[in-house]
């Protein structure tokens, strides 16, 4: 059976189209036979998984990091009614930066390791999330983090997990905050915000921004709150590393809970993300839901 594999040139400021020939190799090697679609401009993945499933691509595999993943998973679910199984199955070549859905998942980030799991078939079922209109696989968020983001997207200068670090720095001197309501299944907070975000995995951009999230349970990871002070930021910041004792979500006023459904009002726009992609415009009203066991992705 072929395959449908999708490539991001441009994922890890273009390591991607450098290592798609070690990719094919692997790909080669492994006896996976594949239909190479490349992308040519931003969100032009979502065409391209459309399209797929429209020509009957059973099997879709990203090869690029999460932003192209969670383009990928947005035209898959065009020809999804969310009512039916989802229409295929989805798989993984690690060519960003962090790849934080592999680590999550933990899948390799050897292109020969990965290649053989492609070949072998085997899957199981990963929740999918959806905030607003759009479809997303590890995370998502609106405040400080994809304002962070904002800032990581102006940094040509540095490369890797540096970048990420510096951007957050430089977030933090801007200070930003909002006061809003957040609700979600059992639950709701009205208060100053200085970030929330909402994990399927628990790692994005190399931070554990929901470090007891889960990609199979079936819940949303809710972390949020508010830190009044820049040093009380700064303080946040090295802790944001952690996955286990001594995460952020531990500091006083943050919070983390896992629920199915959460609703945010924000009282000015804020930037916000799925997957690391910002939407087009700042907003200040998000719907979030998930959809238990939707997608099928390849493991080992």
């Amino acid at each position: 059976m072929t395959i449908k594999v999708i490539l991001n040139p441009y994922s890890n400021r273009w390591n991607a189209q450098k290592r798609w020939g070690e990719a094919e190799i692997a790909l080669r090697d492994a006896g996976v036979k594949f239909d190479l679609s490349v992308s040519e401009r931003p969100d032009h993945i979502v065409d391209l998984a459309a399209a797929a499933v429209s020509k009957g691509f059973s099997t879709i595999v990203v090869a690029g990091g999460d932003g192209s993943i969670g383009e990928a998973v947005n035209g898959m679910g065009k020809k999804w009614d969310e009512k039916s199984p989802f229409p295929v199955t989805l798989g993984l070549l690690p060519l960003g930066s962090a790849n934080d859905l592999i680590f999550n998942i933990g899948l390799p980030t050897d292109l020969k390791e990965a290649a053989k799991i492609i070949a072998g078939g085997k899957t199981r079922a990963l929740d999918l999330c959806k905030c607003n209109d759009r479809y997303f696989v590890n995370n998502s968020a609106c405040g400080l983090e994809p304002y962070v983001t904002t800032k990581h997207e102006r940094i040509h200068w540095i490369k890797g997990m540096m970048r990420y670090l510096v951007a957050a720095v430089w977030a933090i001197m801007d200070k930003p905050e909002w006061h809003g309501e957040v609700k979600w299944d059992d639950g709701e907070y009205k208060g100053p915000l200085s970030l929330v975000s909402l994990g399927n995995g628990r790692r994005t951009g190399g931070f554990f921004m929901t470090p007891h999230a889960d990609p199979f349970d079936g819940k949303l990871t809710l972390a949020f709150g508010h830190r009044g002070t820049r040093m009380g930021l700064f303080m946040a910041l090295p802790k944001a590393f952690n996955e286990g004792k001594g995460s952020y979500v531990e500091l006083d006023g943050m919070r983390e809970l896992h629920t199915t459904r959460v609703s945010i009002r924000l009282d000015h726009p804020s930037p916000a993300h799925t997957d690391g992609e910002l939407f087009e415009s700042w907003i200040t009203d998000l719907e979030y839901k998930i959809f238990h066991s939707a997608v099928n992705i390849l493991v080992p």
